[in-house]
């Protein structure tokens, strides 16, 4: 007996679509999330590490979706790999399957791996680099505030009473999308 095919896509924020991940192919489970990659500790990486058995294969559209820490990214391989799993990236072709002591896929593992957290070093740098401009011009307006537990129990009576959702974010401070957030029960 053949194990499953479990696919695992991540993308950064919620505003970003999965969908091109992994389309088409034929997968026995998936789990996704829409979460930063800077470190491991991503409920749905867990869910998939945990559920992995032996003779099963995990497929991730490319390494930088499964890690974005060359740390990490070894880490996650050597794990799912200790647990007899293989781990196949469709992007670079590449797989690792338990057991295998290929030099040169541990060299393109470290490589890609190293490249991915470099882009993401750069990614920060360049933000940080925007909010001090736009801070100097007077524009940045930092991250959107949080409401407090009693405050965002006021927002969901004042909509439920009536009251337009504008009007509650404006009083409270907030834009509208976290107030969605907090009316949704995800707090912002």
């Amino acid at each position: 007996m053949s194990g499953q095919i479990i696919g695992y896509r991540r993308v950064s924020s919620e505003g970003q679509n999965l969908d091109r991940q992994l389309d088409g192919l034929q997968l026995d489970h998936v789990f996704e999330e829409k979460i930063s990659g800077k470190d491991a500790n991503r409920p749905e990486l867990q869910r998939m590490v945990e559920y992995a058995r032996k003779g099963d294969t995990v497929v991730v559209h490319s390494l930088d979706r499964l890690g974005r820490s060359l740390l990490d990214l070894r880490k996650i391989v050597a794990d799912l790999n200790g647990k007899g799993v293989a781990v196949r990236f469709i992007k670079e072709g590449m797989e690792f399957d338990a057991g295998s002591t290929d030099p040169f896929k541990a060299l393109m593992l470290n490589m890609l791996g190293s490249f991915a957290e470099f882009e993401r070093s750069l990614i920060k740098s360049r933000q940080a680099e925007g909010i001090k401009l736009a801070k100097q011009k007077g524009v940045y307006k930092g991250r959107s505030k949080c409401l407090k537990p009693e405050q965002a129990e006021e927002a969901k009576a004042r909509v439920a009473s009536g009251v337009p959702k504008s009007r509650v974010a404006k009083d409270l401070g907030v834009t509208r999308q976290t107030l969605y957030k907090y009316l949704e029960g995800v707090k912002a």
